[in-house]
Protein backbone atom coordinates (compact mmCIF):
# COMPACT_ATOMS: atom_id res chain seq x y z
CA UNK A 1 0.00 0.00 0.00
CA UNK A 2 3.04 2.30 -0.06
CA UNK A 3 2.19 3.73 -3.45
CA UNK A 4 -1.37 4.36 -2.34
CA UNK A 5 -0.08 6.31 0.66
CA UNK A 6 2.11 8.27 -1.72
CA UNK A 7 -0.94 9.22 -3.75
CA UNK A 8 -2.55 11.11 -0.89
CA UNK A 9 -0.88 14.43 -1.59
CA UNK A 10 -2.52 15.35 -4.82
CA UNK A 11 -4.52 18.38 -3.58
CA UNK A 12 -7.07 17.15 -6.09
CA UNK A 13 -4.38 16.46 -8.67
CA UNK A 14 -0.78 16.37 -7.42
CA UNK A 15 1.06 13.10 -6.90
CA UNK A 16 3.71 13.24 -4.20
CA UNK A 17 7.07 12.30 -5.62
CA UNK A 18 8.52 10.00 -3.01
CA UNK A 19 7.68 11.77 0.25
CA UNK A 20 9.84 9.22 2.00
CA UNK A 21 12.86 10.93 0.43
CA UNK A 22 14.70 12.96 3.04
CA UNK A 23 17.65 15.21 2.52
CA UNK A 24 20.56 13.79 0.63
CA UNK A 25 23.50 15.63 2.18
CA UNK A 26 21.53 16.08 5.40
CA UNK A 27 20.67 13.99 8.37
CA UNK A 28 17.78 13.66 10.77
CA UNK A 29 16.12 16.97 11.58
CA UNK A 30 16.99 18.80 14.78
CA UNK A 31 13.43 20.19 14.85
CA UNK A 32 10.41 20.12 12.59
CA UNK A 33 11.22 21.97 9.39
CA UNK A 34 7.66 23.35 9.23
CA UNK A 35 7.60 26.11 11.78
CA UNK A 36 4.55 27.85 13.15
CA UNK A 37 3.26 30.61 10.88
CA UNK A 38 4.24 33.33 13.36
CA UNK A 39 7.81 32.09 13.66
CA UNK A 40 10.58 33.45 11.42
CA UNK A 41 11.47 30.98 8.66
CA UNK A 42 14.32 28.64 9.50
CA UNK A 43 17.24 27.86 7.23
CA UNK A 44 18.21 24.30 6.36
CA UNK A 45 21.10 24.24 8.83
CA UNK A 46 18.82 25.50 11.61
CA UNK A 47 16.17 22.86 10.96
CA UNK A 48 18.30 19.81 10.09
CA UNK A 49 21.49 18.18 11.28
CA UNK A 50 24.69 17.82 9.30
CA UNK A 51 23.97 20.25 6.46
CA UNK A 52 27.14 20.55 4.38
CA UNK A 53 26.15 21.92 0.97
CA UNK A 54 22.62 23.33 0.84
CA UNK A 55 23.18 25.93 3.54
CA UNK A 56 21.29 29.19 3.79
CA UNK A 57 18.19 27.94 1.97
CA UNK A 58 14.72 28.15 3.48
CA UNK A 59 14.15 24.83 5.23
CA UNK A 60 10.95 24.19 3.25
CA UNK A 61 13.08 24.03 0.08
CA UNK A 62 14.93 20.95 1.30
CA UNK A 63 12.29 18.29 0.61
CA UNK A 64 11.56 19.58 -2.94
CA UNK A 65 15.31 19.43 -3.60
CA UNK A 66 15.45 15.83 -2.40
CA UNK A 67 12.39 14.95 -4.48
CA UNK A 68 14.22 16.32 -7.51
CA UNK A 69 17.30 14.18 -6.77
CA UNK A 70 15.12 11.10 -6.22
CA UNK A 71 13.30 11.62 -9.52
CA UNK A 72 16.52 12.33 -11.44
CA UNK A 73 18.25 9.15 -10.20
CA UNK A 74 15.21 6.90 -9.72
CA UNK A 75 16.06 6.19 -6.08
CA UNK A 76 14.54 6.39 -2.59
CA UNK A 77 15.82 7.64 0.77
CA UNK A 78 17.83 4.58 1.68
CA UNK A 79 20.04 4.92 -1.39
CA UNK A 80 21.92 7.74 0.34
CA UNK A 81 20.72 7.56 3.95
CA UNK A 82 20.85 5.24 6.93
CA UNK A 83 17.23 4.63 7.89
CA UNK A 84 16.52 6.12 11.31
CA UNK A 85 19.84 7.99 11.38
CA UNK A 86 19.71 10.40 8.46
CA UNK A 87 22.47 12.59 9.88
CA UNK A 88 25.13 9.88 9.50
CA UNK A 89 27.58 9.85 6.60
CA UNK A 90 28.00 6.07 6.42
CA UNK A 91 26.96 5.62 2.79
CA UNK A 92 29.19 6.57 -0.11
CA UNK A 93 26.31 7.79 -2.33
CA UNK A 94 25.55 10.50 0.23
CA UNK A 95 29.13 11.76 0.05
CA UNK A 96 29.02 11.57 -3.73
CA UNK A 97 25.74 13.52 -3.79
CA UNK A 98 27.41 16.45 -2.03
CA UNK A 99 30.16 16.54 -4.63
CA UNK A 100 27.70 16.29 -7.50
CA UNK A 101 25.58 19.18 -6.18
CA UNK A 102 28.69 21.33 -5.89
CA UNK A 103 29.69 20.30 -9.41
CA UNK A 104 26.40 21.32 -11.08
CA UNK A 105 26.34 24.59 -9.14
CA UNK A 106 29.86 25.34 -10.39
CA UNK A 107 29.03 24.45 -14.01
CA UNK A 108 26.01 26.75 -14.03
CA UNK A 109 27.99 29.53 -12.34
CA UNK A 110 31.04 29.31 -14.62
CA UNK A 111 29.40 28.50 -17.95
CA UNK A 112 25.77 29.67 -17.82
CA UNK A 113 25.95 32.96 -15.92
CA UNK A 114 24.35 31.30 -12.87
CA UNK A 115 21.25 30.26 -14.83
CA UNK A 116 20.11 26.76 -13.91
CA UNK A 117 20.85 24.85 -17.13
CA UNK A 118 22.70 21.76 -15.88
CA UNK A 119 21.02 19.64 -13.20
CA UNK A 120 21.15 16.09 -11.85
CA UNK A 121 18.68 15.06 -14.53
CA UNK A 122 20.90 16.40 -17.33
CA UNK A 123 23.08 13.30 -17.05
CA UNK A 124 21.14 10.76 -15.01
CA UNK A 125 17.71 10.74 -16.68
CA UNK A 126 16.19 8.44 -14.05
CA UNK A 127 19.24 6.21 -13.69
CA UNK A 128 21.70 5.87 -10.81
CA UNK A 129 24.52 6.01 -13.34
CA UNK A 130 24.82 8.88 -15.84
CA UNK A 131 23.28 8.05 -19.20
CA UNK A 132 26.22 8.12 -21.60
CA UNK A 133 24.67 6.46 -24.67
CA UNK A 134 22.10 8.29 -26.80
CA UNK A 135 18.57 6.86 -26.79
CA UNK A 136 17.34 4.96 -29.83
CA UNK A 137 15.00 6.72 -32.24
CA UNK A 138 11.38 6.56 -31.13
CA UNK A 139 12.14 6.18 -27.42
CA UNK A 140 9.76 8.38 -25.45
CA UNK A 141 10.96 10.34 -22.39
CA UNK A 142 9.17 9.74 -19.10
CA UNK A 143 7.26 12.97 -19.71
CA UNK A 144 7.45 15.63 -22.37
CA UNK A 145 8.29 18.08 -19.64
CA UNK A 146 11.61 16.39 -18.88
CA UNK A 147 12.81 16.92 -22.44
CA UNK A 148 12.60 20.71 -22.24
CA UNK A 149 14.55 23.44 -20.51
CA UNK A 150 11.65 25.26 -18.87
CA UNK A 151 13.90 27.70 -17.01
CA UNK A 152 14.72 29.35 -20.31
CA UNK A 153 11.18 29.43 -21.72
CA UNK A 154 9.96 33.02 -21.25
CA UNK A 155 13.27 34.78 -21.89
CA UNK A 156 14.27 32.29 -24.60
CA UNK A 157 11.54 33.45 -27.01
CA UNK A 158 13.14 36.13 -29.23
CA UNK A 159 9.99 36.93 -31.23
CA UNK A 160 8.74 40.51 -30.78
CA UNK A 161 5.46 40.79 -28.88
CA UNK A 162 3.60 42.05 -31.96
CA UNK A 163 4.60 38.96 -33.98
CA UNK A 164 3.48 36.39 -31.43
CA UNK A 165 0.15 34.62 -32.04
CA UNK A 166 -2.55 35.54 -29.53
CA UNK A 167 -3.78 32.97 -27.03
CA UNK A 168 -7.21 34.66 -26.86
CA UNK A 169 -8.98 32.50 -29.50
CA UNK A 170 -7.78 29.30 -27.81
CA UNK A 171 -8.80 30.43 -24.33
CA UNK A 172 -12.18 31.70 -25.54
CA UNK A 173 -12.89 28.41 -27.32
CA UNK A 174 -12.05 26.54 -24.10
CA UNK A 175 -14.42 28.70 -22.06
CA UNK A 176 -17.21 28.18 -24.61
CA UNK A 177 -16.54 24.43 -24.75
CA UNK A 178 -17.13 23.97 -21.01
CA UNK A 179 -20.40 25.89 -21.18
CA UNK A 180 -19.48 29.58 -20.95
CA UNK A 181 -18.86 32.07 -18.17
CA UNK A 182 -22.49 32.39 -17.04
CA UNK A 183 -22.96 28.63 -16.76
CA UNK A 184 -19.80 28.36 -14.67
CA UNK A 185 -20.90 31.15 -12.35
CA UNK A 186 -24.14 29.32 -11.64
CA UNK A 187 -22.10 26.57 -9.95
CA UNK A 188 -21.44 27.36 -6.29
CA UNK A 189 -20.27 23.97 -5.07
CA UNK A 190 -19.43 20.49 -6.28
CA UNK A 191 -19.22 17.08 -4.60
CA UNK A 192 -17.57 14.28 -6.55
CA UNK A 193 -17.14 10.62 -5.62
CA UNK A 194 -15.12 7.92 -7.32
CA UNK A 195 -11.91 5.99 -6.87
CA UNK A 196 -8.15 6.27 -7.30
CA UNK A 197 -6.32 3.58 -9.27
CA UNK A 198 -2.70 3.20 -8.22
CA UNK A 199 -0.36 0.26 -7.86
CA UNK A 200 -3.06 -2.20 -8.95
CA UNK A 201 -5.44 -1.05 -6.21
CA UNK A 202 -8.64 0.99 -6.27
CA UNK A 203 -9.29 3.30 -3.34
CA UNK A 204 -12.49 5.32 -2.77
CA UNK A 205 -12.17 9.10 -2.94
CA UNK A 206 -14.44 12.05 -2.20
CA UNK A 207 -13.79 15.60 -3.41
CA UNK A 208 -15.60 18.64 -2.02
CA UNK A 209 -15.24 22.01 -3.77
CA UNK A 210 -16.80 25.38 -3.02
CA UNK A 211 -16.58 28.62 -5.00
CA UNK A 212 -14.37 30.35 -5.57
CA UNK A 213 -11.34 28.37 -4.37
CA UNK A 214 -11.95 25.90 -1.56
CA UNK A 215 -11.30 22.19 -2.01
CA UNK A 216 -10.79 19.11 0.13
CA UNK A 217 -10.00 15.59 -1.11
CA UNK A 218 -10.47 12.57 1.12
CA UNK A 219 -8.85 9.27 0.18
CA UNK A 220 -10.39 6.42 2.17
CA UNK A 221 -7.52 4.01 2.89
CA UNK A 222 -8.03 0.75 4.81
CA UNK A 223 -6.20 2.17 7.84
CA UNK A 224 -7.85 5.61 7.80
CA UNK A 225 -8.35 8.72 5.70
CA UNK A 226 -5.76 10.78 3.88
CA UNK A 227 -6.92 14.38 3.57
CA UNK A 228 -5.64 17.20 1.36
CA UNK A 229 -7.41 20.52 1.95
CA UNK A 230 -7.14 24.11 0.76
CA UNK A 231 -9.39 26.78 2.30
CA UNK A 232 -8.72 29.61 -0.15
CA UNK A 233 -5.72 30.90 1.81
CA UNK A 234 -3.69 27.97 3.11
CA UNK A 235 -3.64 24.20 3.02
CA UNK A 236 -3.37 21.31 5.44
CA UNK A 237 -2.75 17.57 5.22
CA UNK A 238 -3.88 14.60 7.25
CA UNK A 239 -2.92 10.94 7.14
CA UNK A 240 -3.53 7.86 9.30
CA UNK A 241 -1.42 7.67 12.42
CA UNK A 242 -0.08 11.23 12.13
CA UNK A 243 -1.37 14.55 13.44
CA UNK A 244 -2.66 17.04 10.85
CA UNK A 245 0.02 19.34 9.50
CA UNK A 246 0.29 22.47 7.34
CA UNK A 247 0.72 22.01 3.62
CA UNK A 248 4.33 22.71 2.57
CA UNK A 249 4.76 25.90 0.52
CA UNK A 250 5.96 23.84 -2.43
CA UNK A 251 2.48 22.27 -2.66
CA UNK A 252 0.33 25.33 -1.96
CA UNK A 253 0.57 26.72 -5.52
CA UNK A 254 -0.67 23.43 -6.98
CA UNK A 255 -3.51 23.34 -4.45
CA UNK A 256 -4.53 26.86 -5.45
CA UNK A 257 -4.82 25.91 -9.12
CA UNK A 258 -6.78 22.75 -8.34
CA UNK A 259 -9.18 24.64 -6.07
CA UNK A 260 -10.19 27.17 -8.74
CA UNK A 261 -13.82 26.20 -9.37
CA UNK A 262 -14.07 28.78 -12.17
CA UNK A 263 -10.68 27.97 -13.70
CA UNK A 264 -11.72 28.30 -17.41
CA UNK A 265 -13.16 31.76 -16.74
CA UNK A 266 -10.29 32.99 -14.58
CA UNK A 267 -7.26 32.14 -16.69
CA UNK A 268 -6.47 35.79 -17.46
CA UNK A 269 -6.59 36.61 -13.75
CA UNK A 270 -4.44 33.65 -12.72
CA UNK A 271 -1.70 34.26 -15.32
CA UNK A 272 -0.07 37.58 -16.16
CA UNK A 273 0.81 36.63 -19.74
CA UNK A 274 0.39 33.83 -22.26
CA UNK A 275 2.67 32.42 -24.95
CA UNK A 276 1.36 30.18 -27.72
CA UNK A 277 3.70 27.26 -28.34
CA UNK A 278 3.99 24.89 -31.28
CA UNK A 279 1.07 22.59 -32.08
CA UNK A 280 1.48 19.02 -30.87
CA UNK A 281 -0.37 15.70 -30.64
CA UNK A 282 -1.60 13.83 -27.57
CA UNK A 283 -2.93 10.30 -28.13
CA UNK A 284 -3.18 11.06 -31.83
CA UNK A 285 -5.27 14.21 -31.34
CA UNK A 286 -3.96 17.61 -32.45
CA UNK A 287 -3.55 20.05 -29.57
CA UNK A 288 -2.66 23.71 -29.12
CA UNK A 289 -0.09 24.62 -26.46
CA UNK A 290 -0.49 27.77 -24.37
CA UNK A 291 2.03 28.63 -21.67
CA UNK A 292 0.70 30.63 -18.75
CA UNK A 293 3.39 32.90 -17.26
CA UNK A 294 3.56 34.07 -13.66
CA UNK A 295 7.07 35.45 -13.14
CA UNK A 296 9.18 34.56 -11.28
CA UNK A 297 7.44 31.19 -11.03
CA UNK A 298 7.86 28.51 -13.71
CA UNK A 299 5.32 28.55 -16.56
CA UNK A 300 2.26 26.31 -16.58
CA UNK A 301 1.71 24.50 -19.88
CA UNK A 302 -1.87 24.05 -21.06
CA UNK A 303 -2.75 21.75 -23.98
CA UNK A 304 -6.15 22.23 -25.65
CA UNK A 305 -7.79 19.81 -28.07
CA UNK A 306 -7.93 21.69 -31.38
CA UNK A 307 -11.26 20.16 -32.32
CA UNK A 308 -13.25 20.35 -29.06
CA UNK A 309 -11.36 23.22 -27.44
CA UNK A 310 -11.25 21.36 -24.11
CA UNK A 311 -8.20 21.26 -21.84
CA UNK A 312 -6.62 17.80 -22.17
CA UNK A 313 -3.29 18.27 -20.39
CA UNK A 314 -1.63 20.54 -17.86
CA UNK A 315 2.10 20.41 -17.08
CA UNK A 316 3.30 22.42 -14.10
CA UNK A 317 6.53 22.62 -12.17
CA UNK A 318 7.43 22.90 -8.50
CA UNK A 319 10.64 24.87 -8.15
CA UNK A 320 13.55 23.74 -6.00
CA UNK A 321 17.15 24.94 -5.64
CA UNK A 322 18.34 21.96 -7.70
CA UNK A 323 15.74 21.93 -10.46
CA UNK A 324 12.09 21.75 -11.43
CA UNK A 325 9.84 18.89 -10.31
CA UNK A 326 7.25 18.32 -13.07
CA UNK A 327 3.66 17.17 -12.71
CA UNK A 328 1.65 16.19 -15.78
CA UNK A 329 -2.15 15.95 -15.53
CA UNK A 330 -4.26 14.51 -18.36
CA UNK A 331 -7.98 15.32 -18.35
CA UNK A 332 -10.48 13.02 -20.07
CA UNK A 333 -14.03 11.67 -20.00
CA UNK A 334 -15.65 15.11 -20.13
CA UNK A 335 -19.35 15.03 -19.24
CA UNK A 336 -22.10 17.54 -18.63
CA UNK A 337 -22.73 18.21 -14.95
CA UNK A 338 -25.25 20.89 -14.12
CA UNK A 339 -24.79 22.71 -17.41
CA UNK A 340 -20.98 22.69 -17.52
CA UNK A 341 -18.56 20.13 -18.90
CA UNK A 342 -16.00 18.78 -16.46
CA UNK A 343 -13.48 15.92 -16.71
CA UNK A 344 -14.53 12.76 -14.91
CA UNK A 345 -11.04 11.24 -15.24
CA UNK A 346 -7.60 12.67 -14.39
CA UNK A 347 -4.30 10.87 -14.84
CA UNK A 348 -1.51 12.41 -12.80
CA UNK A 349 2.14 11.60 -13.58
CA UNK A 350 5.38 12.50 -11.86
CA UNK A 351 8.84 11.09 -12.60
CA UNK A 352 8.32 8.56 -9.79
CA UNK A 353 4.97 7.19 -10.94
CA UNK A 354 1.38 7.88 -11.91
CA UNK A 355 -2.19 7.30 -10.76
CA UNK A 356 -5.71 7.86 -12.11
CA UNK A 357 -8.74 9.44 -10.48
CA UNK A 358 -12.05 8.27 -11.97
CA UNK A 359 -15.19 10.07 -10.85
CA UNK A 360 -18.50 8.23 -11.18
CA UNK A 361 -20.83 10.60 -9.31
CA UNK A 362 -21.05 14.42 -9.32
CA UNK A 363 -23.51 16.71 -7.55
CA UNK A 364 -23.55 20.46 -8.18
CA UNK A 365 -24.79 23.26 -5.92
CA UNK A 366 -25.21 21.08 -2.85
CA UNK A 367 -24.60 22.46 0.65
CA UNK A 368 -21.20 21.60 2.12
CA UNK A 369 -20.48 21.93 5.82
CA UNK A 370 -17.96 24.78 6.24
CA UNK A 371 -16.08 22.60 8.73
CA UNK A 372 -14.97 20.40 5.81
CA UNK A 373 -12.48 23.08 4.74
CA UNK A 374 -11.30 24.11 8.19
CA UNK A 375 -8.01 22.78 9.47
CA UNK A 376 -8.23 20.90 12.74
CA UNK A 377 -6.01 22.18 15.56
CA UNK A 378 -2.45 21.91 14.27
CA UNK A 379 0.23 20.94 16.80
CA UNK A 380 2.86 23.50 17.72
CA UNK A 381 6.25 23.09 16.05
CA UNK A 382 7.76 21.59 19.18
CA UNK A 383 4.96 19.01 19.40
CA UNK A 384 4.91 17.87 15.78
CA UNK A 385 6.87 14.75 14.82
CA UNK A 386 10.16 15.31 13.01
CA UNK A 387 9.70 15.73 9.26
CA UNK A 388 11.91 14.11 6.70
Amino acid sequence: MGKIWCAQRFAGATLCASLSVAAAVVGAPLVDAQTAPSSPPKTTEQAFKNIQVLKGLASDQLIPSMQFIAASLGVECDFCHVEGAFERDDKKPKLAARKMIQMVFAIDKDHFDRHRQVTCNTCHRGSVHPVAIPALAGAEPATRALARSVDAEPSGDPAPEANRPSADPILEKYLAAVGGREALKRISSRVAKGYVSVGGHQVPIEIFAEAPDKRVSILHLPNGDNVTAYDGHSGWLGSPGRPPRPMPPSEVEAAQLDAELYFPARLKEIFAQFRVGPDDKIDGQEVSLVRGLRDPRPPVELYFDKQSGLLVRMVRYADSPLGLNPTEIDYADYRDAGGVKIPFRWTIARPGGRFTIQVDQVEQNVPIDAAKFEAPPLPAAADRPPSR
